[in-house]
Order: structure tokens, then sequence, then C-alpha cells
């Protein structure tokens, strides 16, 4: 096994390093986050770093990069207090990725890209229209992580839409029929495939299989 120092991997090309850091975690969730801005003008970006925090309350979170390189998110957010979450699925990753280019504030993605922005009653945020899994979020509260300027932000979930036929009788989302897909490295995604699902852990008890599907 190879033995690689962290002041090897700091000495490598930035990009390089990028890649190789963020494949660590391994495969993560790829979602577009929508916005507007006080303005009426939409915002849309791809996030790889969606984070359940709990489920009562329903709260999800995703870490938002230092100001100077990503301000128009987080911006949009501090200022209507609301945000959508949005699966993305293989017919239009590449219009997905396409929102990580550095656009000038007021550009909207959704044209950019050709996606299609949703807007729905009583929710100023844009739901992406391509996408099977749409989750509306309320602020909850913007946190500063200050060893590398980024900032969690959180969200309290307060609408889920979703295609009837992915949701099972016990709460459990079919993310692979969904045809959802995650991401790995800064520039690369995969669709999703079962491998197991087991009944609750029991201590002294060898876990049971469940049906995924």
């Amino acid at each position: 096994m190879n033995y690689i120092s962290i002041n090897e991997i700091k000495a490598w090309d930035r990009f390089y390093r990028a890649n190789f850091v963020n494949c660590l975690s391994g495969f993560k969730p790829a979602s577009l986050i929508g916005t507007i801005n006080k303005e009426h003008k939409p915002n849309l970006a791809i996030f790889s770093n969606i984070i359940h925090l709990g489920a009562e309350p329903a709260l999800i979170g995703f870490i938002n990069r230092p100001l100077a390189a990503s301000p128009h998110t987080i911006a949009n957010i501090e200022a209507t207090n609301q945000f959508t979450i949005n699966h993305i699925h293989p017919s239009f990753v590449s219009k997905a990725h396409q929102t990580s280019a550095k656009y000038q504030a007021g550009i909207s993605e959704f044209d950019e890209t050709g996606l299609t922005a949703k807007y729905r009653e009583n929710f100023s945020a844009p739901f992406v229209a391509e996408s099977n899994i749409q989750l509306a979020l309320e602020l909850v509260e913007i946190i500063s992580i200050k060893h590398n300027e980024t900032f969690m932000v959180i969200g309290s979930l307060k609408d889920v839409y979703l295609d009837k036929e992915l949701l099972l009788n016990d709460g459990f989302i079919d993310i692979q029929k969904s045809g959802s897909i995650v991401s790995l490295g800064i520039d690369a995604y995969y669709s999703c495939l079962p491998v197991e699902r087991f009944e609750h852990a029991k201590i002294n008890t060898e876990p049971a299989k469940k049906q995924i599907v």
C-alpha cells in the first residue's frame, strides 16, 4: 500500500490535489441548489456536499465554499431565507455540471444551461423542473467554519416533490429508480446500483436482509 504524506499532498498542483482529496471521502450526492435574489434573478449551482442533519426536525445542510469563490448562492439565501435542492439525473448531467462555471451575479444559470426553472406558490426559490426529487428548504442557520473560510448552511425541510412510485411503504425512497446520480472528485458522475439492505441492527443478532425494491 502506498504511503502519501500531507506534505507531499500540499506540494501537488492545486487541481490534482483538489481532485485527490475530494475523492477520499467517497461518493457524494450531486444536487442542484436553486436560489433567487431580491431582484428576482434566479441562480442555480451544483453542490456535492449535501448533508443529512436529522429527521426530527428535518434538517438538511450543505457546505458553501469561501465567499470569494462562491458568493451567489449564500447571498441569495441570506436575502430570501429560502433555497431548493434538486436531484440530478443522467439526462441533464452535463447541464448540471455547467452550472459550476463562474457566471456573473444576475446571470441565470437556468438560461445559460437550458434547464427549466419551476416556481411554486408561497415559495420564491426556483426548483429544477427536470428533477425527479425536489426539496424546498428555509434557512435555519449559517455557521462560519473559520479554518478554511467556508460555511455550513442549514435548512429546515418544508416541502418535498417526487413521483409517487418512488416512495415505498416504509418511507424508503427508491433513489435508483429515480435515476439520481452521485459524484466523485471534482468532475465525475456515477449512477447508483443497490448492494444490500438490512433490518434495524440489534446486539448479538445477525442482521436480517431486507428487500431493497
